[in-house]
């Protein structure tokens, strides 16, 4: 009786430890490019990419006059079919050569106000790729 009780123990851990696993497996769809906060990956029209680090942001303020608009450059990695992480740099407006074609960071959220700093968790980016067969 007593081994009995051990093996349905026995069993019942496994069968909990092999559903966990099953469970585990499943991965959240990959989003578009078109609203994608640094650390997260996102699908663009291709290559999954990932934005890493805010390198420059010189933006004029909303709420002020400038000279010169600024520009936003931003780390990247390009996250390759095989697994492989390629680093990269983008710079809002400009087309970056990347896989078979180029990406481009179209925009960048939120605007910048001159008594407001930005975190960079509040960043927000927007990719387009053109490229491909």
């Amino acid at each position: 009786m007593r081994n009995r009780r051990s093996l349905d123990a026995f069993l019942l851990t496994a069968a909990f430890t092999l559903s966990a696993c099953a469970t585990t497996r499943e991965q959240a769809p990959i989003p578009d490019a078109s609203n994608v906060a640094l650390g997260e990956r996102a699908y663009a029209d291709g290559p999954i990419v990932e934005p890493v680090a805010v390198l420059e942001d010189s933006r004029c303020p909303m709420n002020a006059l400038c000279v010169w608009a600024g520009r936003v450059r931003v780390q990247m990695v390009w996250w390759r079919g095989n697994g492989q992480k390629q680093p990269f740099e983008v710079t809002l407006g400009e087309a970056t050569p990347l896989a078979d074609g180029s990406i481009t960071l179209e925009s960048v959220r939120p605007d910048r106000m001159t008594n407001v700093e930005l975190k960079p968790a509040g960043y927000r980016f927007s990719f387009r790729f053109a490229g491909g067969l």
